[in-house]
């Protein structure tokens, strides 16, 4: 099991899915999946600690857990089959161990409220994740102090002079 971070949630350019990125804790390697916009608001919303008048559904759930005597330990996403990954939920209950099946984004809704790790089995990360392309500025023109900002590379060619007006 790896530790993973969330790094991000992107919006599809091309439909109304978000895209919620996993980070490595320990390494570069990303692990995006793709996510429904109201998973997307839930995670969001814990994420940046925003007050909301009425519990959502994720709430309610970890509410649910905490009233029957559970905990929530941690979340797995152990698996992707066919394209589609499957998590599973820990929730401690007077010290057994249950698991229950959910989808990664319920779960990861459910572990940003619980405060608990989330964790990708291996074989999930090496055959889904990718290691993000380093910047271009990173690669090209450090060495001999060059820069790529283009906005930068702009001003330096403006003739101030032909901004003054006729007095």
């Amino acid at each position: 099991m790896i530790e993973v971070v969330i790094d991000s949630i992107r919006i599809s350019l091309i439909s109304q899915h978000r895209i919620v990125m996993l980070r490595d804790m320990d390494g570069e390697r990303q692990l995006p999946i793709w996510i429904g916009p109201c998973e997307a608001e839930a995670i969001t919303i814990e994420l940046q600690d925003m007050e909301i008048a009425r519990p959502v559904t994720h709430d309610l759930l970890k509410n649910v857990i905490s009233e029957m005597g559970g905990n929530v330990s941690h979340i797995l996403i152990n698996e992707l089959r066919e394209m589609v990954f499957y998590a599973r939920l820990f929730i401690d209950v007077d010290g057994t161990m249950l698991e229950v099946d959910c989808r990664p984004s319920d779960a990861i809704a459910i572990a940003v409220r619980a405060k608990v790790p989330i964790f990708v089995n291996e074989p999930v990360l090496d055959e889904a994740g990718i290691v993000p392309e380093s910047d271009v500025e990173d690669e090209v023109g450090q060495e001999d102090g060059e820069s790529l900002d283009a906005f930068k590379d702009f001003v330096d060619t403006l003739d101030f002079e032909d901004f003054e007006g006729d007095e």
